[in-house]
């Protein structure tokens, strides 16, 4: 029974761990186009709680989410975790990269352009990427 209280606490450091660089990396795309807006945090906040994250953890995970992509030379810095996640997870993370982009009804060609990038990184089809990033679109004009 103590084996199993240890290893609970260590899948949930991991999960929180995963989460902040995740938060880095959604936080990395709200950042590029020097406009980093509340209502992108929202977004942020709002993808990090379907994907697990808890509402007592959160600020946590954005505030460390903060310093890591601060600290950071390059997106792959944040995207090994994602890299490994199901395929649900990456969707969900893609959705909102979009979101946070089309947040102020526009993309720039730094935003597009890490788009592609991260598309590649996270080994998502074009086919899909351009479906979402349609979708997600259309919803924020």
């Amino acid at each position: 029974m103590f084996f199993k209280k240890d290893e609970h606490k260590d899948k949930d450091k991991d999960k929180s761990k995963d989460l902040t660089k995740i938060a880095a990396l959604l936080i990395h795309a709200a950042k590029i186009d020097e406009n980093y807006s509340e209502q992108e945090e929202k977004i942020i906040k709002k993808a990090l709680l379907e994907m697990g994250a808890n509402d007592q953890e959160i600020q946590n995970i954005i505030k460390e989410g903060k310093k890591i992509e601060k600290n950071a030379n390059q997106i792959l810095d944040f995207t090994r975790e994602v890299k490994i996640m199901d395929e649900k997870n990456k969707i969900l993370i893609i959705e909102t990269l979009w979101r946070i982009i089309y947040s102020n009804k526009k993309a720039d060609m730094f935003e597009t352009n890490l788009m592609r990038r991260l598309g590649g990184l996270m080994y998502i089809d074009n086919k899909i990427m351009g479906d979402i990033k349609d979708k997600i679109k259309k919803e924020n004009l």
